[in-house]
């Protein structure tokens, strides 16, 4: 893969971070909390937009080097200070009230530690929101400019499955399935899927001729299978904005539950699989890019419908932690001691981090040296 493949993967990453925290930072602004830092990176800064002497102004160097923007309105703009740091993997928003180990004002209504549940709640939860619903807005471009993948219903046949005790072989078209008929492969398995476990009539068309044969469907995870991979290239298949719209909305929910349904299979050892880190999935998204613009699309949609969904999943550290805190709250007009709560979310992230740096040094870098 090229270097540029690369670096527009790390962009396209980049981009997906800053929806995310721009969820965090519009809905806390909203709610009229002050946001002190929107940050792409940890670290030191590569450079920074700072509000001062009424002016934003682009510094670097440690603020060494400025350079005068335009003008601050400190009741429209706020006091956030925007900046790229040295890490590039992690983003952030500072909201002002965030930290327990500072001494709050109680007066202070732009301070998250003052606001309402609703706002809180609120606050958090537009980070994932935002990433799910950016995975419509690609959705759609990718399919509206891009047009649509259409598998053909070819089969090749996996053997000690159910297709091949059926008797199903190589090369055989399905044309119909428990008495629908099909022309697309992403039909075909809807079809199949909502039968686990029955035994169901397929009709193929093998030398031009149609046979009927009968399949019982494997249930997996409640799923229907039978063993079977598309044999064949898709074609592009141009689409209207309606039906890009209808594919944009319906694409995110199917993408957040196979990730559901994959992570169960995972956990529970039901399914083999290999833990990817930030390295795996810079080298996934500029591959992604290296095949097309609309393949790049599609790739950074699911990706940021993962996002958007792992971040709610509830554990110490993401989004889904703190809403889990904020529910705890809501439920009971209780809140949390927010010292501990903190130490708690300290604790999931030395947890994530410590993943993270395991599947990057010990799976992502090895792998990536031995190709």
């Amino acid at each position: 893969m090229s270097t540029g493949n690369w670096l527009i993967a790390i962009l396209c990453l980049g981009l997906l971070m800053i929806v995310h925290e721009g969820g965090h930072y519009l809905a806390a602004r909203a709610f009229g909390m002050r946001v002190i830092t929107f940050s792409i990176g940890f670290g030191p800064a590569f450079f920074r937009i700072v509000p001062k002497d009424g002016y934003f102004w682009f510094c670097l160097t440690g603020d060494k080097i400025r350079i005068r923007l335009w003008k601050h309105d400190p009741e429209k703009h706020g006091p956030t200070v925007y900046q790229v740091a040295m890490l590039p993997f992690f983003a952030y928003v500072n909201i002002a009230g965030m930290n327990p180990f500072e001494e709050i004002d109680p007066k202070d209504k732009g301070s998250y530690a003052n606001a309402s549940v609703l706002g809180r709640i609120s606050a958090i939860f537009a980070g994932p929101f935002a990433n799910y619903a950016f995975a419509s807005v690609l959705f759609f471009a990718a399919f509206f400019f891009g047009g649509r993948a259409v598998l053909p219903t070819n089969v090749n046949i996996v053997e000690g499955r159910p297709a091949a005790a059926a008797g199903l072989k190589d090369g055989d078209r399905i044309v119909e399935i428990a008495g629908v008929k099909v022309d697309e492969w992403e039909q075909m398995a809807g079809v199949i899927a909502a039968r686990p476990g029955q035994t169901i009539p397929v009709v193929v068309e093998r030398d031009q001729e149609r046979l009927t044969l009968t399949v019982t469907t494997a249930n997996e995870a409640g799923a229907g299978k039978i063993g079977v991979m598309a044999k064949g290239p898709a074609n592009k298949v141009p689409v209207t904005a309606k039906e890009a719209g209808y594919l944009a909305i319906t694409r995110p929910p199917i993408v957040v539950k196979e990730l559901v349904v994959g992570m169960w299979q995972f956990l529970s050892g039901k399914v083999e699989g290999e833990l990817g880190g930030p390295v795996r999935i810079v080298q996934e998204t500029a591959r992604a890019a290296e095949s097309g613009w609309t393949e790049l699309l599609i790739f950074l949609g699911i990706l940021s419908a993962y996002l958007g969904a792992f971040n709610l999943l509830p554990f110490p550290a993401l989004d889904g932690g703190r809403l889990m805190f904020l529910g705890i709250e809501a439920a009971t007009r209780r809140r949390a001691n927010a010292k501990i709560e903190a130490r708690i979310h300290a604790i999931g992230f030395v947890l994530l981090l410590s993943l993270v740096l395991y599947v990057t040094f010990a799976k992502d870098l090895p792998r990536a040296f031995m190709k």
